[in-house]
């Protein structure tokens, strides 16, 4: 196999060495292993058995190994791009806003899942239970909100930044605003009575952290029998976020980012059970998105740490 292509040509009798444009595997011998991380929406075992199809998926597709990585929080994920020791990220618009800017750029947006009706985003929403008095977020005054970790834009950024436009700054207007570490532990805390109330992503009443909490039979109540979706109620819902991208380092071979890219938009038609996993089915397809998507949140993410630096 020739590694190193060039041609030789005769220019007046002298023969010069001319490059041909790079070879589409040309990156494999710089990149042997692709490592695609994830942020802890669930369980580790549960982002294990929901990502190992489409990992191989992936590595029949590029032809090289791919390593899934479950970090630990959204910022493990952040740093580890920044660092490039994470090719492929996995995030929520706020934390990728993070990323973007912790990078100097290096840590691009290129794709994201477009829900069944066709739309793209999902929504950051406030639980509580359905057999609790709360029925509206201002019968919350004075109670306990379980928040998400602080990168998490449905979990914490979101609900912090809108609550506060509706002068509901979740440290003032709750009695505590604890941070949980995970969609699931916030669920957790609400259902054992930690907190009253719990912050958490929503597609659609099939499609949330929370149906997925219950189709794994993870809720239980007093009596030990399984909750149910009508066992919970949601009091507050934001605008629509952007969809969570996935983001690759920028830097990388073009051909390298290209494969990439490709492999995600085309998985519901090339492995589509690999693909359906994901989401339990409730998604359509990778579609395309940019930096450009995601701008609004980097103001956001501006906004909160001018309020961190007030209360500093």
């Amino acid at each position: 196999m020739i590694k190193r292509r060039s041609v030789l040509v005769s220019t007046a009798g002298v023969l010069l060495a001319v490059p041909f444009a790079a070879n589409a595997q040309d990156w494999k011998a710089k990149y042997p292993e692709i490592v695609v991380a994830i942020v802890p929406a669930e369980n580790a075992g549960g982002v294990v058995d929901r990502y190992g199809p489409f990992v191989k998926y992936l590595e029949k597709e590029l032809g090289t190994k791919v390593t899934l990585r479950v970090a630990n929080d959204y910022t493990a994920v952040i740093e580890g791009q920044k660092n490039r020791q994470i090719h492929v990220g996995f995030y929520g618009p706020g934390s990728y806003a993070r990323a973007y800017a912790v990078s100097g750029g290096n840590t691009v947006a290129f794709g994201t899942t477009q829900n069944q009706d066709g739309s793209i985003g999902y929504y950051s929403v406030v639980y509580v239970k359905a057999d609790s008095p709360y029925k509206s977020l201002d019968d919350l005054k004075g109670k306990k909100l379980g928040l998400v970790d602080v990168e998490s834009t449905s979990g914490y950024k979101a609900p912090v930044f809108f609550m506060n436009r509706e002068g509901k700054a979740p440290d003032k207007f709750f009695s505590v605003a604890q941070v949980t570490g995970s969609h699931e532990n916030a669920v957790l805390a609400m259902t054992q009575g930690t907190v009253d109330a719990a912050t958490n992503w929503w597609n659609s009443d099939t499609d949330s952290n929370l149906t997925r909490m219950l189709n794994k039979g993870m809720l239980k109540k007093a009596d030990g029998s399984p909750m149910k979706y009508e066992d919970f109620r949601i009091v507050w819902k934001s605008p629509l976020l952007a969809g969570s991208p996935f983001a690759y380092l920028n830097d990388m071979p073009d051909d390298l980012k290209k494969a990439i890219a490709s492999a995600f938009y085309n998985a519901h038609k090339k492995d589509k059970a690999a693909f359906d996993k994901l989401s339990d089915g409730k998604d359509l397809a990778f579609v395309p998105v940019g930096h450009k998507d995601y701008l609004e949140f980097i103001e956001l993410n501006k906004y909160l740490e001018e309020l961190r630096r007030k209360k500093g």
